[in-house]
């Protein structure tokens, strides 16, 4: 690659279980620019080299509302300021994981589908549905805004093994 086509990595990284930005309630988007972009950018760079589906902006230590997701049969897709405004009385299992707690799943009871409103790049209000494992993704990363882990839609015992878990295998590593 050229090296004036070379694009200035930020060097985000993503932070675990334990960083207090994961429990903080994060504070709205307010300002639209390059800056926000490039960080947005390098998110999903993060994102699929740590194989993800959808990263958070607490996840990289920046406590603001807005996610990226990508799902295998979805194009990659940006929320910013997003707002759930409608989910399903139907609700479905399913395994998640997260790149804040490497290594560790469990299944989670979640709507089958949602309706979210959220701002794209330029600021404009955009609203989306989806339904299936996109939902869950999106619900899964909005919890983040809301200083939510996905351990914490477990009972008190499911959550405490998982944790258990997690801190094993990451005082292995």
């Amino acid at each position: 690659m050229d090296k004036t086509a070379e694009k200035i990595i930020m060097n985000l990284q993503i932070v675990t279980l334990g960083n207090e930005v994961l429990r903080e309630k994060a504070l709205s988007v307010e300002v639209f620019d390059k800056e926000l972009e490039d960080t947005i950018n390098e998110m999903f760079i993060l994102m699929h080299e740590k194989k993800g589906v959808g990263l958070a902006a607490p996840q990289v230590g920046i406590s603001r509302r807005f996610f990226v997701t990508e799902a295998m049969d979805d194009k990659p897709r940006l929320f910013i300021n997003p707002e759930i405004i409608e989910t399903s009385q139907e609700t479905v299992k399913g395994e998640e994981g997260c790149l804040s707690l490497p290594g560790v799943w469990a299944n989670v009871e979640r709507p089958l589908a949602i309706k979210i409103q959220a701002q794209d790049l330029k600021g404009k209000v955009f609203h989306f549905s989806a339904e299936g494992w996109l939902a869950r993704i999106i619900l899964h990363e909005n919890d983040h805004l809301n200083g939510l882990l996905f351990v914490d839609r477990l009972d008190k015992g499911q959550k405490n093994r998982i944790i258990s878990k997690y801190e094993k295998l990451s005082q292995s590593r």
